[in-house]
């Protein structure tokens, strides 16, 4: 128990609170209308879909291609925040991660493998600490930075983030009405993170450590490209399907057992690579959350605090308990769903635990020999700081 809560905090918390709600309204009838089975079952198909995507290699592949064409650490750095910021707005701002800075991890290897030449001719131990301090400041900056292009680029779309999904199945407004109310925060983020990069990442033209090294055999530093066509074919007809469900096209029914039964004909092991923990904290939640609707008093004073400022509100809850229990708790509250789409998403920024995508960085990071745990939060927490604040003066702005 104790290791379970340490690796699915949030599932095992939304556990707790549905059963002490579960003594102040008992289990009924009306329990099973809480579940939105639909949100859950297009979750479902989604992530089906993205983990045999990234099993067939498809995600660091088109990294790779990109990457070939780069030479300074900057352009590495640019091309990866890149590919987190856009591609988490198909593929989700958790699989982004996960796809993106393992491999981001691999390179940073490669060049430091590279550098280990250098040290040893160096004069003293001085001088390969230096180096050693060096790489460790690179890794943490550039992590940080794909761990915010993820959760900011994921707020575009209904499907980059499972709050926005859950949110825009409740409002019914349409993909570009979507869009269209985050498309402002998006492209701020967008010239927000470029800036950083270049700040972050200076290129000394006299400096050689600035090259890109590339150590070893070339064809083995290179992600396999030996895809299986037909594998990759079936799931991104099962992704065009499950996005015919979000634009409410094709009942969500079908489509996930179609799912379903397709991975199980050309893949059965993708099937354990869902993330169904996240699918028992979405259970435990609605539980949660329609209990305390039927809790009159516990509702009327979270309506009266939530009423007026729900930016702010999801905003604040986000940094304690993370954007999507935030989203679920404060839907039930307020109709004002538009304003929660924007509060969770920028609730997204600020603390490790605001948005659950950023523990995934922060676990790749840990597993890094030499890690400095204590600077990355650091430098996670001013840079999420910074870029929420800009975010939020824009809100009020645009209020």
């Amino acid at each position: 128990m104790k290791q379970l809560l340490k690796k699915e905090p949030v599932t095992i918390i939304s556990l707790i609170l549905a059963i002490i709600s579960a003594f102040f309204v008992l289990p009924d009838r009306e329990y099973i209308n809480y579940i939105d089975t639909r949100t859950l079952s297009i979750l479902l198909c989604l992530m089906l879909v993205m983990a045999g995507l990234r099993k067939e290699g498809v995600f660091k592949s088109i990294g790779q291609n990109l990457l070939d064409k780069t030479t300074t650490k900057r352009g590495l750095v640019i091309v990866l925040t890149l590919l987190c910021f856009f591609f988490s707005m198909l593929i989700t701002n958790d699989v982004a991660l996960i796809s993106f800075v393992p491999f981001s991890i691999e390179l940073i290897n490669m060049m430091d493998d590279e550098d280990k030449t250098k040290r040893q001719s160096a004069a003293s131990s001085k001088s390969a600490t230096k180096k050693e301090d060096k790489k460790t400041s690179f890794a943490i900056k550039l992590i940080v930075l794909e761990t915010i292009a993820a959760n900011l680029g994921s707020m575009l779309t209904p499907i980059g983030n499972p709050q926005n999904l859950y949110l825009y199945s409740l409002t019914g407004m349409s993909i570009g009405a979507f869009i269209k109310l985050m498309l402002p925060y998006s492209l701020t983020s967008l010239i927000g993170l470029l800036i950083f990069a270049f700040i972050l990442f200076p290129v000394k033209t006299t400096n050689t450590d600035e090259t890109i090294a590339r150590a070893g055999n070339e064809d083995e530093n290179k992600v396999s490209r030996s895809f299986s066509g037909k594998k990759i074919t079936v799931y991104l007809v099962l992704f065009v399907l499950s996005l015919l469900v979000v634009v409410h096209v094709l009942p969500y029914q079908a489509v996930l057992v179609a799912t379903i039964i397709a991975v199980m004909l050309i893949d059965s092991k993708t099937l354990w690579d869902a993330d169904y923990f996240l699918l028992l904290t979405f259970i435990f939640l609605f539980i949660f959350v329609g209990n305390i609707k039927r809790i009159s008093p516990v509702r009327d004073a979270i309506y009266s605090i939530l009423n007026g400022r729900e930016v702010i509100t999801s905003v604040v809850a986000s940094q304690f308990i993370s954007n999507v229990p935030a989203a679920i708790l404060l839907s039930g509250m307020t109709d004002k769903l538009s304003s929660l789409i924007i509060g969770t998403n920028l609730g997204g920024l600020g603390t490790l635990i605001a948005s659950m995508a950023s523990l995934i960085s922060f676990k790749f990071y840990s597993q890094i020999e030499g890690s400095d745990k204590g600077k990355y939060l650091v430098v996670f927490t001013v840079l999420n700081l910074i870029f929420l604040i800009i975010l939020l003066g824009m809100y009020f702005i645009m209020m």
